[in-house]
């Protein structure tokens, strides 16, 4: 047994890093994140791009489902036709709650708990794709979410509540074709039948062909009841101006709301009059209403929150660099959305959803972070856009040139971002792979398309800077192969389309699947060319049949700090 000498833990710091050059591992006046601050709801990123700010025309949109332990299925439903007489049964469905395959896994066992609410069925309901939540219907509507929280006293946890975030963004899908529309309805559906139980503050990014809104929705408290005659939601809805780009990080971006100009916004009739009536605004205090201030507060900045709240201004800096904002500024006085510096493209969203802040003071591979071979995802004192614990992430493309069934592609990458691939399904596509349709986090199974991006995850980790290079150049393939084929499909199905809707229905479908499978193959072939490339942490040349040393292996830097940690740490004599 020894004891390690009491050198006081800055003297370490400073000594490591001394040795690696001097470079800092946190930003200068740092503080914690403060107590208020409810940094476990950080868990989804949401992208959304006007049509005049996309390079193509498209309105994009993305989500990071963030979770780490949440149903990563996918789901096709198709279209329908109902009698008058049907209802529609509403479901409690928990966003982050799951259930073994052996019990038939979350959306067989979602079934089993219904509400005690039944609507008329629509005449017609429209085919669509989900998983989490519902992302593109048949008609281009598209959708994206993250959670953002609201005041404590509003939270409504029982199941009085027949609406839930998931159940609306279903019922959305089912029956709209435009963003306007799902907004009304989500609303409406919400004051009538109550919103809450498992869900608080959420926000939607809803969108069409035409246009892109951010949608936020609040419960109204534990107290309330059908019987009150009162509203059961309160929300609010502003449109991202067709030439911006804007960002959700888990915080409220909508702040002065003007009902009186329903081109930009819509909201519940009560939206201003709750917040007073809870306590949440006085109107007597001189300053103008604002929903986020009142609803969904947050402070902190990049900067005074250590990076944990470093999202929304990392997107701003990477889209519109010129305007120079600052980590500094509070996340609450940053605007809604910005004009950006160049047009985006779809390859270009993609890669903001796997910006890990580079370069930057919150960089987590600097000094120390990443460990030898620099590996992104081993620090996690700063909250990045793209993490490790993601269940699968979307790009939506809504078109307005195209068909419907052509127009609107989803664009889905399972598992994190740095080490997936994007997988194109139109939004005709009347199937989703069944390797996409099965998978638990518990239950390893060679069947689930979400556990081939796994097996290549796991191996990248042990050597990333590596191996993330044949990552990369896998996903140039796969990824960057349909991005140029995007353009030859869409042509190919237009010209079906105005001879036979249905023949060109079946196209975009067994094109969807093709390639989905074809990249589903690919990884898993992937994942074991890294194990065997990288075993040992060597580096083994199949081809040569000779095995030699990771370039990238054993820096002498990393070498400077293990021996200065050791002359610190020696045990007494």
């Amino acid at each position: 047994m020894f004891k390690e000498k009491a050198i006081p833990a800055i003297l370490i710091f400073a000594a490591v890093l001394v040795l690696t050059g001097g470079v800092s591992l946190a930003p200068r006046g740092v503080s914690g994140p403060s107590s208020d601050l409810d940094l476990a709801s950080e868990a989804c990123t949401v992208i959304m791009v006007g049509r005049e700010a996309s390079t193509d025309g498209s309105v994009m949109s993305t989500h990071a489902a963030d979770c780490g332990v949440c149903d990563f299925t996918w789901r096709h439903v198709p279209a329908a036709d109902h009698k008058p007489a049907e209802k529609r049964r509403l479901y409690n469905i928990d966003q982050v709650r799951t259930w073994p395959p052996s019990e038939g896994g979350k959306w067989a066992m979602v079934l089993k708990d219904p509400t005690t609410v039944e609507i008329p069925e629509a005449p017609h309901t429209y085919g669509y794709h989900h998983a989490v939540f519902g992302y593109m219907n048949d008609q281009q509507l598209a959708i994206a979410e993250s959670t953002i929280g609201n005041v404590r006293k509003l939270s409504n946890p029982t199941p009085t509540p027949a609406t839930n975030i998931t159940m609306l963004t279903l019922l959305a899908m089912e029956r709209c074709r435009t963003a306007r529309e799902a907004i009304k309805l989500m609303g409406s559906l919400a004051e009538e039948y109550g919103y809450g139980y498992h869900d608080g503050g959420e926000m939607l990014a809803v969108s069409d062909p035409k246009e892109i809104w951010a949608f936020e929705i609040m419960p109204v408290g534990p107290l309330w009841t059908p019987k009150s005659g009162k509203p059961g939601a309160v929300w609010a809805a502003q449109r991202v101006p067709d030439d911006h780009v804007a960002v959700c990080t888990n915080e409220s971006v909508i702040g002065e709301i003007d009902p009186g100009n329903p081109d930009v916004f819509m909201a519940s009739a009560h939206a201003e009059s709750f917040a007073v009536e809870a306590g949440l605004y006085d109107p007597k205090g001189g300053k103008p209403f604002s929903w986020k201030k009142a609803y969904s507060p947050t402070d902190g900045s990049a900067m005074s929150t250590g990076g944990r709240r470093s999202r929304t201004w990392r997107f701003f800096d990477l889209v519109a660099p010129s305007k120079k904002f600052k980590p500094e500024t509070p996340n609450m006085d940053f605007p809604f959305s910005v004009q950006p510096d160049a047009k985006l493209s779809a390859k270009d969203v993609m890669a903001l959803t796997r910006d890990k802040s580079e370069g930057t003071v919150f960089d987590p591979v600097r000094g120390l972070r990443g460990g030898p071979f620099k590996n992104p995802n081993y620090y996690k004192g700063t909250r990045l856009i793209s993490v490790s614990n993601v269940e699968y992430t979307t790009l939506t493309q809504c078109r307005s040139w195209l068909p419907d069934p052509i127009g609107g592609i989803v664009w889905v990458a399972l598992g994190p971002q740095d080490t997936s691939c994007y997988v194109p399904f139109y939004a005709g596509a009347t199937d989703i792979p069944k390797s996409f349709s099965v998978g638990d986090h518990f239950v390893l199974d060679r069947g689930s398309a979400r556990w081939a991006f796994d097996y290549v995850d796991f191996h990248t980790q042990v050597a990333y800077n590596a191996a993330i290079e044949d990552v990369q150049a896998a996903r140039q393939k796969w990824e960057g192969g349909a991005l140029d084929r995007i353009a030859e499909i869409d042509a190919l199905a237009g010209d079906l389309y105005k001879r036979n809707p249905r023949e060109a229905v079946k196209y975009v479908t067994g094109f969807s699947l093709n390639n989905a499978q074809n990249v589903v193959d690919a990884w898993w072939k992937l994942g074991d060319d890294l194990w065997v490339k990288y075993n040992h942490l060597g580096l083994y040349d199949a081809e040569k049949r000779r095995g030699g040393r990771i370039p990238t292996a054993n820096p002498e830097w990393w070498n400077k700090a293990v021996r200065a940690f050791d002359v610190l740490s020696e045990p007494e004599k």
